[in-house]
């Protein structure tokens, strides 16, 4: 089950996991699809917050349910801080940000796109455009000034943030080619923590 509104919320289901956009539903989504998970049959909801900053939100309609769900979560480093502060705020003693995946929030370094492509490397990458049919398209947006200079994993990072949908696209895209058992550490973390669920 996915919910994309930022309220109202799952109430049917025993574990959210909170999300800040489309892009990480979809790279989680096909991430447990491909390791065999029926989120669906395991209660699990994952929630698209439309951003960070809806994190307290979800957390205080959560603790408002008679029968609380199970909450885990990702976000990106910058946006870290928010998750503190919910989390802090619902009562848990979350010391930091090194200290959310204890409390099953994990972090990715910068976000989750840029995970998968240092996970994939430029030719796991450039082959994923390719499947995409973006190639061509990278291509002339790479040659404009305003991009010339930059790495391809900056490049590429920034190619996947200039269309609507394309960063979704993108990040079920990058997630596909890599082995449920070599995942980068806050996608394996999340799905570890899913699979645990009860």
């Amino acid at each position: 089950m996915t919910v994309s509104a930022p309220l109202p919320v799952p109430e049917d289901a025993t574990a959210w996991v909170l999300l800040e956009g489309a892009s990480d539903v979809a790279a989680v989504r096909t991430v447990a699809h491909r390791a065999g998970l029926d989120l669906d049959e395991r209660g699990v909801a994952l929630v698209d917050m439309h951003g960070a900053t809806n994190i307290r939100r979800h957390l205080l309609a959560a603790h408002a349910l008679t029968d609380r769900p199970r909450l885990l979560g990702m976000c990106d480093a910058g946006e870290a801080p928010f998750f503190v502060r919910a989390l802090r705020r619902v009562g848990c003693p979350v010391e930091d940000a090194g200290d959310l995946p204890r409390w099953g929030f994990q972090v990715c370094h910068r976000d989750l796109e840029d995970e998968l492509v240092r996970r994939l490397g430029d030719d796991g990458t450039r082959a994923v455009l390719e499947d995409l049919g973006l190639t061509q398209r990278f291509a002339m947006l790479a040659q404009q000034p305003a991009w010339a200079g930059g790495s391809f994993h900056e490049q590429v990072h920034r190619f996947a943030g200039t269309a609507s949908g394309r960063k979704e696209l993108m990040a079920e895209a990058l997630v596909k080619p890599l082995d449920p058992a070599d995942l980068p550490p806050p996608l394996a973390g999340l799905l570890g923590s899913i699979v645990q669920l009860p």
